[in-house]
């Protein structure tokens, strides 16, 4: 495949609709039907089970199975407390970050609609400047303009409601895309569109693929875990984010060294399986995809662990998606390396073949 321009404007547009779209954590479905309705022309059918994961298949008689997978949640709050004066106290949903929260504008999503709402913070002049305290998670609060919980509650918010920031996608210096949630919908995104250039270049695949997209990765990979057990693959190609080390505070030496704009990053790991990740670099190598490398320790905090040490066992490997700021409003991802995961995963498709063990003992 030439090394044209991947994304077209349906992508793009495409792209901004499903980042745009609130998916917070147990909370997946509506992102699911957006992306669903997107792959519906590119694949033959779907499945999806009772949390919300969905599967795009190609060839579903197949007796071998690939699976590339992507997580479609995104970090988000709860309410836990109302006080008595109107003022709403939050817990995670996945690894929100409490530093950032002070003075972000928030929605709280009730059955009555969307309720706007911010996190307060108090202002410079009433702190003590040689004691500041930190925002924590017992000291970050939102408020929603109500005099009492009373008001709160009419409001139609209540505890356990899920809290959600609203900022939305946009392209900073040509080819930089910045958005919440680019982890890991970039994953939904790019696996959906390699079945999109599968189809448009008619390519006949001797197995079953399996298009996934997984909920609730962000509380422990459970999404994963429970669909890989449904579809009982023979190997797994997952794709999430991982952090670009190149920016302030930022410890290399503990982290590694991978940048945006430097090309997939390829994992090292006890649950990637070695021939199959040798397959990923060799792809990379030949078809001139540049790439990078990352070493994890005892496991990848990814998908790719849910898989692997699923049914006695799947071939699983990582290709990451680097990304700057994780788990903030502003995660940001350079557009060549988002084109380049693509690539990669469709190129290494093309070399597996039916009744690959990837066995080192072949």
């Amino acid at each position: 495949m030439a090394k044209k321009a991947l994304l077209n404007k349906k992508s793009m547009t495409f792209l901004e609709k499903y980042l745009n779209n609130a998916s917070p954590t147990g909370y997946e479905w509506e992102g699911q039907k957006l992306w669903m309705n997107y792959l519906k022309p590119y694949v033959d059918t779907f499945i999806t089970d009772t949390y919300g994961t969905a599967v795009g298949i190609i060839n579903p008689k197949a007796p071998y199975k690939v699976v590339i997978e992507g997580h479609s949640d995104e970090i988000s709050w709860y309410v836990n407390y109302i006080t008595d004066n109107g003022l709403i106290y939050v817990i995670r949903n996945g690894g929100s970050d409490h530093q950032i929260a002070p003075s972000k504008c928030v929605n709280i999503h009730t059955k009555k609609g969307i309720v706007k709402g911010v996190f307060g913070w108090p202002a410079i002049h009433t702190r003590k400047s040689e004691k500041e305290e930190a925002p924590k998670l017992d000291n970050i609060f939102i408020d929603i303009g109500a005099k009492d919980k009373d008001e709160v509650e009419k409001m139609g918010v209540h505890v356990g409601c899920v809290i959600t920031y609203p900022d939305e996608f946009h392209i900073m210096n040509k080819d930089k895309f910045v958005c919440r949630a680019i982890d890991n919908r970039a994953g939904g995104f790019m696996i959906a569109e390699v079945a999109r250039l599968l189809h448009e270049n008619k390519v006949d695949l001797p197995f079953g693929l399996y298009i996934t997209n997984s909920v609730q990765e962000e509380i422990g990979l459970r999404g994963a875990q429970m669909i890989t057990e449904t579809i009982k693959p023979n190997v797994a190609i997952v794709t999430d984010v991982c952090h670009d080390t190149t920016t302030p505070m930022i410890e290399k030496k503990k982290q590694g060294h991978t940048e945006i704009g430097k090309g997939p990053v390829i994992s090292y790991a006890p649950a990637v399986q070695n021939r199959l990740r040798e397959l990923i670099i060799g792809t990379a190598e030949e078809k001139r995809i540049p790439f990078q490398r990352m070493a994890s320790s005892r496991f990848t905090g990814t998908d790719t662990d849910a898989f692997a040490y699923s049914n006695g066992g799947v071939p699983s490997a990582l290709i990451s998606l680097p990304l700057r700021y994780m788990h903030t409003t502003v995660e940001m991802v350079h557009k060549n390396d988002v084109e380049n995961v693509i690539r990669l995963i469709y190129e290494t498709l093309l070399k597996i073949k039916p009744g690959d063990t990837f066995s080192y003992f072949d």
